[in-house]
């Protein structure tokens, strides 16, 4: 008898289990290797450890080696000094809260219309023929050619910075929102008709549910396109902020600020990231 290529003898699966056992670190690596295999959580955070460990080490090298000189890449110490001091007298707390308030109100605001709106646009093939063009060529507008537009339109308060916010993040978002409920199982809604759900329902009824784990992964990821436009808001007119801070350093070559300014928030995105996750583990534990 002949085994068809694909096929898996028996005896040579008892071959490689033996060799497995035999070798355990060989074994070891092969799950780590297998695609999408599972990684135990001491490991990963090893790993973690592992990889900040060298970039602060790579740090640590250039700036006392002395191959890059501190007006252009501080020493840690120095940046975790400045930290300190501003958070002591402070300031740092009224900058931090003043980046959070920008970019909370703006992932709100464009997350309250984009996720409807998406949904909408996505079961709907008549919203998605009027919206489509308009949606595409907005979003591929570069948002920093319309700060001077929201200054004229707005003024130069609160309002303007929320607006580059939204502006940044809403189309985004609503196009991948509208993709994902594209995908739904076209079974999935012919079998709730069948159980006599109306065809008026179906966006929040069928769509919803079935692409809400998609939803929560859109509005993760664009949360941290909302952190990264935060610079871009607080460009101009602004007197508090990260992104204020960041900029008014760089006029005085306070390299050290910059870089605490830059890692706060990233700090920040990662704390709303590990949120998202949450939140995503806790409403739709059959995606995890």
């Amino acid at each position: 008898m002949t085994l068809a290529p694909n096929a898996t003898s028996p005896i040579s699966h008892i071959v490689t289990t033996s060799e497995d056992k035999n070798q355990p670190g060989r074994s070891a690596w092969k799950g780590v290797a297998t695609p999408f295999q599972a990684v135990s959580r001491p490991l990963s955070i090893t790993l973690s450890v592992l990889v900040w460990g060298a970039v602060i080490g790579g740090w640590f090298a250039l700036t006392y080696s002395g191959a890059v000189k501190e007006m252009f890449l501080p020493r840690p110490e120095s940046v975790l000094f400045t930290t300190i001091n501003m958070a002591l007298d402070g300031s740092l707390w009224e900058h931090v809260l003043a980046s959070v308030q920008v970019v909370l109100i703006g992932f709100v605001i464009s997350s309250i219309v984009a996720v409807p709106l998406g949904l909408t646009m996505g079961t709907y093939r008549i919203v998605q023929a009027a919206l489509d063009p308009l949606v595409n060529f907005i979003r591929y507008l570069p948002v920093t050619s319309f700060v001077p537009l929201f200054i004229l339109w707005i003024g130069i308060g609160i309002e303007q910075r929320v607006a580059v916010i939204i502006f940044g993040i809403f189309f985004q978002q609503l196009v991948m929102i509208a993709d994902s409920a594209r995908g739904v199982q076209r079974d999935l809604v012919n079998a709730a008709y069948t159980l006599g759900t109306k065809r008026s329902d179906t966006v929040f009824h069928i769509v919803f549910p079935a692409t809400l784990p998609n939803v929560l992964d859109v509005l993760r990821v664009t949360m941290g396109w909302a952190w990264t436009y935060l610079v871009v808001a607080e460009l101009v007119a602004a007197r508090s902020g990260l992104g204020y801070i960041s900029l008014k350093a760089m006029r005085g070559f306070q390299v050290d600020v910059i870089f605490m300014a830059i890692a706060l928030i990233g700090i920040l995105g990662l704390c709303t990231d590990q949120l998202f996750r949450g939140i995503r583990r806790l409403v739709a534990p059959w995606a995890n």
